[in-house]
């Protein structure tokens, strides 16, 4: 637009030239003036005296602006060569077709950004494995009652119903008829264990001042077996005394009921991990890939199982685990 405008003002708002001083009456005409070295222009054809010159109007506003050609001709004395002119209307008409197409770029852009990328045409991703788990919320607290890591809460208590802090099964599972999600004695906890191991645990939950034990399981589709217990303890130190008496960090401590030993999961990454908490994970391999994955959870007062298994040769996928072990996580911080 500015190059538009400039080329007539240019044209119309010339600056006239200094009039010429009368000589006196009598004198000598002077002599003429030198021609000026910066007017390299040819001069214009001379008025006739007889014909008086018109004033040059000024352009109305309302007039239409003039194409970038026809300005740049105006502005320039010497007419350009055809070339030159064809140059110029080609350069409009590609200026114009980029600025055309560049809207519609960014027309587009905005419309994809603002799209699921499921609903974008060639990037919708495939399932990597995640169960359908319904809409996760913590229950409510009673009245004056803080978080477990609340300022105010320095023992780390959970004072929400334990049940309601358990993971719902996913969409699709089969539920577990002995654990339900609500509570489950000792012993039921006690037989995920060796059976020579199982008098021992016993008697190491007994002295740890246990409150109780919430648990859930559930049986996927493609034979997944799932089992989550949460044990709450009178304090936090409690939770850690029975956590360190079965010697749960590099090593899953007492064994489950499998054939195999199980390592620690060098791969996990602690990835969704809430702060103030500590996970433990483990598999058949050092990779956690295997038949079987195991994980502690340590949130406070209360010490979580997380176990997923399958029976025969078939591998558990791990991506469901972590993704179970990482939603678990989350409910009880």
């Amino acid at each position: 637009m500015t190059e538009q405008t400039a080329a007539p003002t240019a044209e119309t708002e010339e600056p006239a030239a200094p009039a010429q001083e009368l000589p006196p009456t009598g004198a000598e005409p002077a002599a003429a003036a030198e021609p000026s070295p910066a007017m390299d222009a040819p001069a214009a054809e001379p008025v006739p005296a007889t014909e008086p010159v018109a004033a040059v109007e000024p352009v109305p506003d309302t007039e239409p602006l003039a194409a970038p050609e026809q300005a740049l001709a105006v502005a320039e004395p010497v007419p350009a060569p055809k070339s030159s002119r064809r140059v110029l209307r080609a350069v409009a008409r590609w200026t114009a077709a980029v600025l055309v197409l560049g809207g519609l770029g960014t027309g587009t852009a905005l419309g994809i950004t603002s799209m699921e990328r499921t609903d974008v045409p060639g990037l919708a991703t495939e399932g990597d494995g995640r169960w359908d788990y319904p809409e996760l919320s913590l229950p409510a607290l009673p009245a004056g009652s803080p978080r477990p890591f609340n300022e105010a809460n320095v023992a780390e208590i959970h004072h929400a119903d334990l049940r309601k802090l358990l993971i719902p099964a996913p969409t699709g599972a089969t539920a577990d008829k002995k654990l339900t999600g609500g509570w489950v004695s000792t012993a039921q906890f006690v037989g995920e264990f060796r059976k020579d191991k199982r008098g021992e645990l016993t008697q190491l939950l007994d002295d740890s001042a246990l409150r109780h034990i919430a648990a859930r399981g559930w049986t996927m589709p493609d034979g997944t077996r799932s089992r989550v217990y949460l044990l709450q303890f009178n304090s936090t130190a409690y939770a850690q005394g029975l956590r360190d008496d079965t010697y749960v960090s590099s090593t899953p401590g007492i064994p489950l009921d499998w054939p195999t030993e199980l390592q620690m999961d060098e791969s996990w990454n602690a990835g969704g991990k809430v702060p103030e908490t500590v996970v433990y994970t483990f598999g058949e391999t050092k990779t956690g890939k295997g038949r079987i994955h195991e994980a502690y959870i340590q949130a406070g007062d209360t010490l979580a199982l997380v176990i997923h298994s399958q029976q025969g040769k078939k591998i558990a996928e791990q991506i469901p685990f972590r993704q179970t072990l990482i939603l678990q996580n989350q409910l009880l911080g």
